[in-house]
C-alpha cells in the first residue's frame, strides 16, 4: 500500500492506495470513527484486480478538518468522493464501496452522479429516507440511534477524548465484537483521531446531517422531517447491500423499503456478524464483493 497526499480545492487530503492505476478504480469510503486505514485488509484484497483508493474522508485521519459544521454537510461530502473519483480514475466512473457514513456518502455519490458510479456496495449503510422513516417511528431504531443525539450536543468532542478516548471506544463497542481491535489496531486508531479537535471534525459530520432522531415513544410528524425530492433519491446502477445481522446500531428495520429506491439491489445477510464486520469477516466480505463486481 501506499500513502498518497493530494488536494481537492485547494485543500489538503490524505488516501491509502494499492494496485495499478491503470486499473478500473475501486474508491473505499470509511465511516464513523474510522479513517483510511480501517480498509487495509480489503485492499490488499484487491490490487491484483483493481486500483484501490482509501482516503481519510474530510475531518478525518490526515485529511482536511475544517472546525465550522457547515463544511460536513453531505452535499460536501460526497463533492469530495467525486473528485476523488476524477482525481484517481481518469474520467471513468468507478465502483464505490461504503461502510456506516461512508455508505452515507456513496449513496449520495450514486444519486447525484450516477455517470461516475457504476457499481454500489454498501456494508451496513443506510439510504437516507428508509433509515428517516425509521428514526421517525419512536421505535426500536431510535432507541438504538439516541447516541446520534449525545455526538451532536457541545462539547461531546471533549468527553469522547478524555482520559486516552474511553469514551469513543465505548461507543465503538456498544455491545458489538470488538476482538479486532488489538493493541496495535488501537493505536492507529488513536492516532488518527489525534485529539479533541480530532474528534470534532468528525461529529460535525452528525450535526450537519438533517436527520431527525425521535424520542423513544414518541414519533415525528412527517411534517416535522426533513423533504426530498423523489427524482434525486434512485440509485440505478447495480448495487450490494451486505448486512451483518448483529449490528445494535443499525437494525435491519431502516431499511425497509430500501428496494423501492433501487433499480438492481442484491441483499446478503451474514449472521454472526456485526457493524464492524469488514474486521470480523474479511475474507468473506471480500468473496462477496469479487462476486458481485465479477456478475455485474
Amino acid at each position: 500500500m501506499k500513502s498518497v497526499d493530494f488536494e481537492i480545492a485547494g485543500r489538503p487530503f490524505h488516501a491509502l492506495t494499492a494496485g495499478d492505476p491503470a486499473r478500473p478504480l475501486l474508491l473505499f469510503l470509511h465511516g464513523f470513527p474510522e479513517y483510511s486505514g480501517a480498509w487495509g485488509d480489503m485492499l490488499t484484497r484487491f490490487a491484483g484486480d483493481w486500483y484501490c483508493v482509501a482516503p481519510d474522508q474530510r475531518g478525518y485521519g490526515g485529511s482536511w478538518r475544517p472546525p465550522e459544521v457547515e463544511h460536513y454537510a453531505i452535499a460536501e461530502l460526497a463533492g469530495d468522493a467525486l473528485a476523488m473519483i476524477d482525481r484517481f480514475g481518469g474520467g471513468r466512473a468507478a465502483a464505490v464501496i461504503g461502510h456506516d457514513w461512508g455508505a452515507s456518502v456513496a449513496y449520495v455519490l450514486a444519486m447525484r452522479a450516477a455517470d461516475k458510479v457504476d457499481r454500489l456496495v454498501v456494508l451496513n449503510g443506510v439510504h437516507p429516507v428508509p433509515f428517516q422513516t425509521a428514526l421517525a417511528k419512536g421505535g426500536a431504531q431510535s432507541r438504538a440511534s439516541q447516541y446520534i443525539l449525545k455526538l451532536r450536543a457541545e462539547g461531546s468532542e471533549d468527553r469522547l477524548a478524555a482520559d486516552g478516548f474511553a469514551l469513543m471506544l465505548k461507543l465503538f463497542s456498544a455491545d458489538m465484537d470488538l476482538s479486532w481491535m488489538i493493541p496495535e489496531k488501537r493505536v492507529q486508531y488513536e492516532a488518527a483521531w489525534r485529539d479533541a479537535a480530532g474528534v470534532c471534525a468528525m461529529v460535525n459530520w452528525y450535526r450537519a446531517s438533517p436527520i431527525a432522531v425521535a424520542a423513544p415513544g414518541e414519533p415525528i410528524s412527517n411534517d416535522d422531517l426533513p423533504q426530498w425530492k423523489p427524482e434525486y433519491l434512485r440509485i440505478a446502477m447495480p448495487h450490494l447491500l451486505i448486512w451483518g445481522l448483529n449490528d445494535t446500531a443499525l437494525l435491519p428495520e431502516c431499511r425497509d423499503g430500501l428496494e423501492d429506491f433501487c433499480d438492481h439491489l442484491e441483499v446478503e445477510e451474514v449472521a454472526g456478524a456485526d457493524h464492524w464486520i469488514v474486521h470480523q469477516r474479511p475474507d468473506e466480505v471480500a468473496a462477496r464483493i469479487r462476486a458481485f463486481l465479477a456478475a455485474t
